[in-house]
This record gives C-alpha cells, structure tokens and sequence, in this order.
C-alpha cells in the first residue's frame, strides 16, 4: 500500500458551534470548569465530606487545569457555616514558666479575656501602691514594729532583773550585750580597779556566776532572729491583706464574665494568688523609705506575667475556617516561638508564641500547594508528625534535631483536626507514593483533573460557555462566534490531538485576553483579533527560531530541499524554550562499513544522547536482524549522526529517518532532499505516532517557503497522527494549491519508495525480493559486505594444502615450463 497524500482538509479540523445559538459570547449562559472534571469533583467531594482520619486529599492538576479555582469553590460549598469555633490562648503557667498553659474559649471570648486581663494588670499598681500608702497599712505596719521593739525590751528587761539578783548586770554595748558584776546590795557596777580589789575567792566567785549567766543570755539572744522572721512574716500577712483588699474587687469584675469557663476561673484564680504573693513589698523586708512601696511593687509585677496571648482569634469567623498558605515554611505551619534581645541576650515567654496555618484552619480545611511545601525544609515532615499525632505541637527545629537551646519553651500542645488539601502536578503525586510509605495513610483521596477532553459537538459547546464565562468574569468585550470557534481550534492544537480539545483554560484566558488588547476600541472580539494575538504572542518568542531559520538559509546550518544524496536525509527536531516550542529541519547521516553488525550512535558514544534515542537506534539493529539476518550474518557496521547539532538530543521521533538513511548508505541509492521525515520505528519497520507533528511540519514548510516551494517539497508523517494535525492557514494553504506536501506512512517501505522512487520490494511466498527494489538492493549490498569480510587473506592463501588431482586429469596438464617431459 503506497504512502497517503493528504487533502487540505486533512490538515485542519475547523470548530462549529452549531448546537449554541448566539452572535456573541454576551448571549451565552454561565457555565463553571466542573463541566469537564467530573471525576475530580467526585473525589473532592468525597474527600471533604469524610470525615475519619486520613482522608486527606491530593489534587493531581496540571498548572493551568483551574484546580486552585475549584477547590476554593468546593470547599466553600460543603464547610460547615455553623459550626461553633475557638479562640485559642496561651497564658502563663506560674508552676513552670518553660510549659505555657492552652485555653479554650468560644470565638470572640479570647479577645474579651485578654483585654480584660490587660486593663487588671494596669490598675493593679495603682490600686496596691494606693492599699500600701494608706494609713491603715502605716498603722498596722508601726503597730507591728512597735510591738516587736517591746517583746524584745522585756524580755531583756526580765533577764536583766533575774541576772541582777545573783550580782550580775546586763549592759547594752555598741556590738551587743554584755554581762558586769555590780556592788553587792546596788545596782551599781563595779569599775575595773574595785573589781581588782576584791578578794580572790569573790573574783572567782562573780566570774562563775558570769559564766552561768550567759546561758540565758545566749538562749534570749537566739530567739531574736525567730522573732524576726515572725514580725517578718507578719508584714507579708498585713501586705498580702492589702493586696487581696485593693485587687480583690479587680478580680471579682473579671470573674463575673467568665462563671461559665472553669478554665478560664481557675487561670484567675493562679493570678490572684500570683499577685498576692509576687506584688508584696515586704518579701524581703520592710523598706525602711514607705515611698519605696510603689516602687518595689512596680519592679516586681510584670504586665505581661498576666497578660493573655490570644494566639488565634475567630471573632470574626463564621462556621469552618479554610486557610490557603502561599508560604508553608515549617514555623509557618506549625508556629513559633520569637525572642527578644536586651543587652546582648536573648529572652522569650509566652506572649511571643505566634501561631501556625495549622493553628488557623484548626476544625476546618488547610490548602497547600505541594511543590512549595515541598521545598520547605523540615516543612513536610512537620505536617506529617501534626496530622500523625492529632495535635499542634510548636517546637523549633533546633528541639526536634537535638540542637540544645537555652531559650527552649514547651507550649502545651493543641488538638487538631484538620483536612488538608495538596494542590500539585501528577509527577509529585506519584513520587510520594513512592517514596514516602507514610504518605499513602495520610493522603487517602486522590482527585486527578482531566488535561483533554473529546472533542464533540457536545463538548465544545461546553467548553465554548465556559470561556464565555472567564471572560465576562474578566472584564473583557464579548467575544463574536467566529472569535470563539477560533479559540476552541487553538485548543485542540493546545491538545496536539484535532479529536481532543485541552482543559488547561488559564491557556485560553490569556489568549483571549491578548485578543482583547488587540481588540482596541471595537466593541467585539473577532477572529482576526485571535489571530493577531496568536502572531503577537509567537513574534514575542520568535528571535531564537528566527537565528536558527537565519542560520539555514545562509548555508551555516546544512539543509538541502532539493536534490539527492546517498545516506543523508532531513530529519526534524524541536526546541522548548521558556514555553514556546518550535521545530526545524536537522540532517541526518549514515556510514556504512565492513563489521560486525555493529549500530553506532555517535550521540550516545560522546553522551550528547539521551537514553530514549539510543533506544530508537538499537531498534533500528533489530530491524536489520529481523529483515536481513536470518539467512546471512550481518558483516557491517554503521554510525549515525545529527550533524551540526551541539546540545544534547532525545527522543525516538527521527527512528524512521535514521532507518532510511541506513537503508540509503547500505544500498548507495540516493535520497531526495525535498522531503524531510519525523516517526518512530518498531523492530519490523512499522512507523509509530510522535509529538510536536504540527510544529515539525511548520518548521519544515517555513524553511522550503522562504527558498521557494516548488511543489515537490513535503514532510513524511506517521498515519497515526494524522488526526493530530491543526496546521497554520499558510501550510494549508499552500497543500491546496498544490505548492506543499503531506504524505503519512504506517510502514518504513512507504517512506522509502517516497524517499528513492524505487519499489520496496515485497518478498514473495519463495523469500525471493524482485530485483531493482529497495530490499533487493539492500540484501545484496550486505551480501557484499559479508562475501568481503570473509575473503581469504594472501597468509590464509599459502597456507591452504595443494589439491591431489585425479590421475587421468593430471595426465592432460601441460607440464610446467622449463622442465622435461617425464
């Protein structure tokens, strides 16, 4: 069967939008992007309804699918409106600074809490300065001064009275008490000289009495510091009943608005009894300054000692929250503890707890775009620990690796349930799955978005109402049907499939609003304003395509579009750059020598070629042992090459080229330079699909276009992928008027007899190939190839035995010359 022409209309499947009625896209009714993802909507659904752990999703969605946009809807859809939420606060736990305490407190009662908590900590140095400047608290202070100055006179007093009695005085002394003899019958003491008058046996006498005395001395004087400690202690009573009278009345103010939070009254209730005891003045004595008071107590108090640190607060939330965190580091999902810098040091307490995305979407939905998640560091494993362990443990990264620190808080971990949506491509998905055995326990709900749909009458009328609505949401002018028609063809060339029509809608957004800027002041967009945004968009991105096409028509790069050489043929090749692909003709070559049967890819052996092209060319040495090598060995060796290229190729699409090429260099049959070959080959010849074909064809056409078509030129293509063709108007045209070329081939004989003119050649049921052909040629130029190999060398020559000849036969051979007769 010879290779297919293909008719213009072939070459492009033009849109109708038969089943709408409508002159503009303004008659068209709304219609959102669920219309072609119904398969992820059911799973969206399914995963945000479920309820029970784990049940996490996974959005597979290509970027452009409108996956964020549908996510946002579907979730605003089935969150509960009301559902009672949380505030959450940290507070100060007065047993254990390091391990702040959690309340819980209906929305909008956190705020309260802490406003409240902050006016008390205000007035409660006033009110205390004031109880302690009071003339009760001076009276009852002197009172108990005066009280210990006259226990401490009497007993000394009693002492000294019962001392006197044996002959002993009690003397008050700078550095203390001192016990001295006085004359018998008097008070009087006895001064140095009268003592030394005495008699020896009264000297002894007053110094053993001396002696004895200063054991109740001592006992007394040791009770001094216990009665100090009491008179102490005495203070701190009077001080702490001024304190409970003066902040006793701010307290109660406060626990009238909070009788129905246990939590919350028990907090106050610790700051009560921390105030009490903490905003003493006489903790460490009594001042001997009263205006000194103040000060102390100011110094002690700390206002943030009781303030509230409302880490989350849902006042003003209604039902569920749903948290989209465009930046999810691992202190922004799980929170943080900052620090503060004073004098060169570092301090922290639990006001400086700042709360996470975690914290935020608490009782709702988090959305998380997988790839920045990804790349956070630490950040994927602290979701998994939060989701893993049902609860919001803030800790820093030094805490969870080992990294001792100083600064170290432990905030009283917060209960969490949370559904977690990941918004990423299909290649994340499939690695996690992979990769991480604990994601699949995790993330139980995969919604994979569609990236085509068919493309039928149907469909397209969708798809038509749909972009209707993007662009009225868009601010941009109604778009004529014929606008319309256009786009949706330019999504099955987005699709590279004319049966298919590509989903990815923030493609045709952008499209159609470049049309709109082209549109100007009309106030309609036509098709010609598509089209003049499709050229802008591709003379925006053309001057790289422009160097290369430059570069060929100058004769830098090497391409002929006319003539015949032997094992050289126009391959196609295409080039991404920043999202814009294009493709351009490549010469390939092939050289063919004596061997083993050895296929080089001269890309591989210098490692310039990818992995999938040296695949392709080791199937080319499997069609050659499928087709040749069975009757005879293969004795030859080939090499293969992309010349002028000088970056790295991959791909199989030039398998079918390559095969020619060989085909051409083993048989040195020429072939025509006119035609230029994209298609894969298997290891039996037949041509399978490709990707790119519009653009290959293009590229091709713009080359022979600007040398001047001719009528001869063409691209040969694989069957297979004649439906994928939506060309440029120029190529159609110019097939239409008979100027260009497209033939599409299921087999390499086709491209062959196209390439050389000459027949395949088709082995009869004997395997006998009718001479003239391709194959024919081919075989017998291997023959060749193996006869040559194997011929003997001159050494193989002498060394064989001379032949007996029969006896009759020798008779009849002349005798050699110079020798006689025998």
């Amino acid at each position: 069967m010879p290779a297919r022409f293909l008719e213009p209309n072939q070459l492009y499947t033009p849109s109708s939008l038969d089943d709408l009625s409508f002159t503009s896209t303004s008659e068209l009714s709304d219609l959102d992007e669920t219309f072609c993802q119904a398969r992820a909507v059911e799973a969206l659904r399914f995963g945000l309804g479920m309820r029970h752990g784990g049940f996490n999703l996974f959005v597979l969605g290509e970027i452009g699918s409108s996956r964020h946009e549908l996510v946002r809807r579907l979730v605003e859809e089935v969150r509960q409106k009301d559902v009672a939420q949380f505030d959450y606060c940290y507070v100060n736990n007065f047993q254990a600074t390091d391990t702040p305490r959690l309340l819980l407190l209906p929305a909008g009662r956190g705020s309260r809490l802490r406003d409240d908590m902050q006016q008390m900590a205000a007035n409660l140095g006033p009110a205390i300065a004031a109880a302690f400047e009071s003339e009760e608290y001076r009276a009852r202070t002197a009172a108990l001064e005066e009280s210990f100055k006259l226990r401490q006179e009497r007993a000394l007093s009693e002492l000294g009275d019962e001392l006197l009695g044996r002959g002993v005085a009690l003397m008050r002394m700078p550095e203390g008490f001192a016990l001295t003899p006085v004359k018998e019958g008097t008070k009087e003491t006895l001064s140095k000289e009268e003592f030394e008058q005495l008699p020896d046996e009264r000297k002894h006498e007053l110094a053993h009495i001396i002696k004895e005395c200063q054991v109740p001395l001592g006992q007394l004087l040791g009770q001094f510091p216990r009665w100090r400690r009491e008179q102490h202690e005495a203070f701190k009573e009077i001080g702490r009943e001024a304190i409970r009278s003066a902040a006793g009345h701010l307290f109660e103010d406060i626990r009238a608005a909070y009788l129905d939070l246990p939590d919350v009254l028990a907090f106050l209730a610790t700051v009560e009894a921390d105030v009490i005891e903490t905003g003493d003045p006489l903790s460490d004595g009594r001042p001997e300054d009263p205006d000194s008071d103040t000060l102390r107590f100011t110094s002690t108090i700390s206002v943030q000692r009781y303030q509230v640190n409302l880490l989350v607060d849902n006042a003003g939330s209604k039902g569920q929250p749903v948290v989209f965190e465009n930046l999810p580091t691992f202190p922004n999902l799980v929170g943080r503890v900052e620090h503060e810098a004073h004098m060169g040091a570092l301090f922290s307490n639990f006001t400086l707890i700042r709360a996470g995305a975690l914290h935020r979407a608490n009782g709702g939905y988090l959305v998380l775009d997988a790839s920045k998640l990804l790349s956070q560091p630490y950040a994927w494993e602290g979701l998994k620990r939060a989701l893993q362990t049902g609860q919001i443990a803030i800790e820093s990264i030094g805490d969870i690796y080992g990294v001792i620190s100083t600064l170290r808080l432990q905030p009283e971990p917060i209960p969490l349930k949370v559904k977690v949506v990941l918004i990423g491509e299909p290649i994340l998905y499939y690695l996690l799955a992979e990769l991480d055995p604990e994601f699949a326990g995790l993330f139980k709900v995969a919604a994979d978005f569609e990236v085509h749909i068919p493309r039928s009458a149907a469909n397209s009328s969708l798809l038509a109402r749909h972009l209707a609505t993007q662009a009225r949401q868009s601010g941009l002018k109604p778009l004529t049907r014929a606008a319309l028609e256009r786009v949706i063809e330019h999504a099955a060339r987005l699709a590279e499939d004319a049966e298919r029509l590509s989903v990815l809608t923030s493609e045709l957004l952008d499209l159609m609003q470049e049309a709109d800027f082209h549109a100007g002041n009309a106030e309609l967009l036509d098709r010609t304003h598509v089209e003049q945004a499709l050229a802008a968009r591709t003379r925006r991105a053309d001057r790289l395509r422009e160097h290369v096409y430059e570069a060929i028509q100058r004769d830098i790069l090497l391409i002929a579009t006319a003539g015949e050489l032997v094992g050289q043929i126009n391959g196609l090749a295409t080039v991404m750059l920043a999202g814009f692909l294009f493709a351009h003709p490549v010469r390939l070559s092939a050289a063919v020598c004596i061997g083993d049967g050895e296929m080089i890819d001269i890309e591989r052996e210098i490692e310039m070629g990818g992995p999938i092209h040296s695949k392709g060319v080791m199937i080319l040495a499997g069609f050659f042992s499928a087709r040749f090598g069975r009757g005879m060995p293969l004795s030859f060796n080939a090499s293969i090459v992309f010349e002028q290229t000088y970056g790295e190729v991959e791909g199989d699409s030039a398998s079918l080229a390559e095969l020619c090429a060989l085909l051409s260099a083993i048989s040195a049959v020429p072939i025509r330079q006119n035609w230029a070959v994209t298609g894969s080959v298997n290891q039996y010849g037949a041509v399978q699909p490709i990707g790119a074909v519009n653009e290959k064809i293009e590229g091709f056409f713009d080359i022979c276009a600007a040398r001047g078509l001719t009528g001869e030129q063409g691209v040969i293509i694989p069957v297979s992928n004649v439906k994928d063709l939506m060309l440029k108007p120029a190529v159609v045209e110019a097939v239409a008027a008979g100027r260009f070329r497209v033939a599409a081939v299921d087999h390499v004989d086709q491209a062959i007899e196209l390439l050389t003119g000459l027949p395949a050649g088709d082995a009869d049921a004997k395997g006998v190939i009718p001479e003239g052909s391709m194959n024919y040629l081919v075989a017998t130029h291997l023959l060749e190839l193996h006869s040559l190999k194997h011929l003997p060398s001159e050494e193989e020559e002498k060394s064989k035995p001379k032949r007996t000849l029969h006896p009759k036969k020798a008779a009849l051979k002349p005798p050699p010359k110079g020798k006689k007769k025998p």
